[in-house]
């Protein structure tokens, strides 16, 4: 009988529901794998979009996953320096086959230091802010990088899911889910990039969401803080004058 392949999702408040769910309902059909989603208690977990998910175990109960995925939305910002949620990460991170992150769960993953030395994807709106973890930014959906797999904004999760659903069980059994799925996305506009969009329609997004950008900026820099902290511990290594606690 084949190994259980434990898959794990972490939840939280103000979470990207699309984030979460497009990756789990990708993952959940890879042949022999269990999936997990996170929080630290059983209570429901509210989403950006007003509804709840029902988390399956807490940070306690998990096992060692072999996958650990980190979605984005709202609530990132204030994971960003919830040492009990990072904690869980590292500790997870320890075992796992594959670490991943879908939109700003890369930044978490960063505040964690995990992504040191790492390419990594994230929303086009917040890329910038991943060097501040010494990560290198990729403008793609989805980005590999050793055992780091990342996903860009929001729907980029499912193209996410489809690639690690491949590294897991093969392209044949990826192919079959993207089929069962109807993956064959077409949508009405061609606005869904910054490229695409045209520099008027992004300028108008900006300033619509300049006020959540501030706030995610101020918790970055204080992350950085820490997560060079913790990447300097592991590595028993001693700051230099040219180390960034990036500002």
């Amino acid at each position: 009988m084949a190994d259980t392949v434990h898959i794990g999702i972490l939840l939280f408040p103000d979470v990207t529901q699309l984030d979460a769910t497009g990756p789990a309902q990708v993952l959940c059909r890879v042949p022999n794998a269990k999936l997990h989603m996170i929080w630290k208690t059983l209570d429901p977990v509210r989403t950006d979009s007003g509804f709840s998910i029902v988390p399956t175990t807490t940070f306690a109960d998990c096992p060692q996953l072999d996958v650990i995925c980190v979605p984005g939305g709202g609530g990132q910002v204030a994971l960003m320096t919830d040492e009990e949620t990072l904690g869980f990460l590292r500790k997870q991170a320890e075992g796992a086959r594959y670490v991943t992150s879908v939109c700003t769960g890369s930044l978490v993953l960063g505040a964690a230091g995990l992504l040191k030395g790492y390419k990594s994807a994230c929303h086009w709106t917040s890329r910038e802010f991943l060097p501040a973890f010494g990560a290198i930014p990729v403008a793609d959906r989805v980005v590999r990088d050793r055992n780091r797999i990342s996903g860009g904004g929001v729907t980029a999760g499912i193209d996410f899911g489809l690639t690690l659903a491949a590294e897991l069980a093969g392209e044949e059994v990826a192919r079959s889910i993207q089929l069962t799925l109807e993956y064959d996305p077409k949508p009405p506009f061609d606005s869904g990039s910054p490229e695409k969009a045209g520099p008027e329609r992004v300028t108008r997004l900006k300033e619509r969401i300049h006020a959540m950008l501030q706030n995610r900026q101020k918790a970055n820099d204080e992350a950085a803080v820490g997560a060079w902290s913790f990447v300097l511990r592991r590595n028993n290594e001693q700051p230099t004058s040219g180390m960034l606690y990036h500002k």
